[in-house]
């Protein structure tokens, strides 16, 4: 019976970990030397990033991410959209060939009808929403509606006027298609997928739009835009787009669309009239992109409403024509080296593309240090941490304070459970650095200083933002810190043990 109880334990800590991230990137493919499938997936899952988004239906990518977890939104490249729009039978066997195949072992949660379309191929765009319907059939027909949904990626620019974000309108002369459009998202439950990139909003305003406002960077109160209508305050570009989209679409008396971001970035390199693309701006966007999402920060018309934002785009696509910004927009080399280090605060694991696996979970600073002293009885206990080196007298003890013990503690789980998602949080008291914690002769698990390796248990889940457990050892637990929460959970395992015992 005492299995029972540790099932419960388990399932228990588990649904604390199951949070979504939010943040996904693109892959591009105009890539000369293109990692395998296996590769982007290792990347993917070192980087604990469980949503992508696919410009096709590629056969070998759809079967490497099969069993894995992560979303995938798979894509009907343009030149596609007249044949499916043409022909029931061919969406049908377009659903049949790129999703029934592969789902549910893949997980595809969305299917992209095109791609930007209304802007770059306008003479597609009468034929953009009889693809959508028919692909939704197909799906009807293959009982895969309520688990995949169908919509089409916009570019920002269907927007006019966006700023005030509350007088944005959809450019008119798309009314005949945006209308059915919206009326079809909305009676699927899809959402609008927008492109955002305020890169190019900043580079074409000719210096009206300050470079902070765009890189998501600290305005003082008196520099923030203010929609005069709503009295709404906008301290970035991305937000306002966002909300413009909510307000354009409200224009036409439709509230209850989700929006998903699917592109946004910054690049790191441009040529010589591109003095704004450079590695230090493009760590800044999406270091503060990466953070806002993960935040659940919302927009100002829909605060605390989180918006799932995907960055583009995973690999810098060399063979892209066009400047050289166009070659440059991505994270990671194709030899899987990080192009810079994200700047993450708080994010957990995600995106901290250290692929020299050189990554650390730290305490934070100014955090209540009743809960730090409680994640750190976890960590120490039920955690299965070995924290003898905290011990007095021993090589981690000094400093003595529960910031540096945590530190250690926290850093010696996250590599003991292989930097997985989730094992560094400790409802909300650690982040991952890029810094070795090491000090002196206190040499941290993970540390290029050390020789210990560290085994995996996965019995053991860190407490994370949403869970009500702290955990406690003989040590470092003290009962006046025991929150109501703690103490009911403990009552009702016990109530358990007891009726299967």
């Amino acid at each position: 019976m005492a299995s029972l109880l540790l099932l419960f334990l388990f399932l228990f800590a588990s649904s604390a970990l199951s949070q979504d991230s939010l943040i996904g990137v693109n892959i591009g493919t105009e890539v000369t030397n293109m990692p395998s499938p296996t590769q982007v997936v290792a990347l993917l899952k070192s980087q604990n990033i469980n949503r992508v988004r696919l410009y096709d239906a590629d056969r070998s990518m759809l079967l490497a991410f099969a069993h894995t977890g992560i979303q995938v939104i798979i894509s009907v490249p343009n030149e596609q959209l007249l044949g499916i729009s043409q022909s029931n039978a061919t969406a049908a066997n377009w659903v049949t060939r790129n999703v029934a195949a592969y789902y549910p072992a893949t997980n595809i949660t969305t299917i992209a009808v095109g791609s930007e379309v209304l802007t770059s191929l306008s003479n597609a765009a009468s034929v953009l929403v009889s693809a959508l319907k028919y692909i939704q059939a197909a799906l009807v027909t293959a009982n895969l509606d309520r688990q995949i949904k169908v919509s089409t990626p916009h570019s920002s620019a269907i927007i006019l006027d966006s700023f005030p974000p509350s007088q944005a309108f959809f450019n008119k002369t798309w009314d005949p298609v945006i209308v059915p459009l919206l009326k079809f998202l909305q009676s699927t439950g899809s959402p609008l997928l927008l492109n955002v990139y305020p890169y190019f909003d900043y580079v074409q305003s000719n210096g009206v739009i300050p470079l902070d406002y765009a890189l998501f960077q600290p305005l003082q109160a008196n520099k923030e835009a203010v929609d005069a209508n709503t009295l709404l305050h906008y301290t970035n570009v991305f937000d306002a787009i966002v909300d413009a989209a909510y307000f354009a679409m409200s224009y036409l008396n439709f509230t209850n669309i989700p929006i998903v971001v699917t592109e946004s970035g910054w690049p790191s390199k441009g040529g010589p009239s591109e003095h704004d693309a450079t590695v230090e701006n493009a760590n800044t966007y999406n270091s503060n992109l990466i953070q806002h999402v993960i935040n659940k920060t919302g927009t100002p018309k829909h605060p605390g409403t989180a918006v799932t934002a995907y960055i583009y785009e995973l690999y810098n696509e060399d063979s892209r024509p066009g400047p050289v910004s166009e070659k440059n927009w991505g994270l990671f080399n194709t030899n899987g080296t990080p192009v810079y280090t994200l700047r993450l605060a708080g994010a957990g694991a995600i995106l901290a593309n250290d692929t020299t696996n050189q990554t650390f979970c730290i305490a934070k600073e100014k955090v209540d240090k009743k809960m730090l002293q409680a994640a750190l009885d976890w960590a120490c206990g039920p955690g299965k941490v070995d924290c003898s080196a905290l011990m007095q007298g021993e090589s981690c003890y000094e400093p003595d304070d529960v910031v540096a013990h945590s530190t250690y503690a926290f850093n010696s789980y996250y590599q003991k459970m292989g930097k997985a998602l989730g094992s560094c949080d400790f409802k909300g008291v650690a982040t991952v650095t890029t810094t070795d914690p090491s000090r002196g002769t206190c040499v941290f698990p993970g540390s290029a200083k050390s020789n210990q390796t560290l085994g995996n248990n996965t019995m053991a889940l860190a407490p994370s933002a949403n869970s009500t457990t702290s955990g406690c050892i003989p040590k470092y637990y003290h009962h006046p810190h025991a929150s109501f929460a703690d103490l009911t959970l403990l009552s009702l395992l016990l109530i358990v043990a007891l009726v299967f015992l």
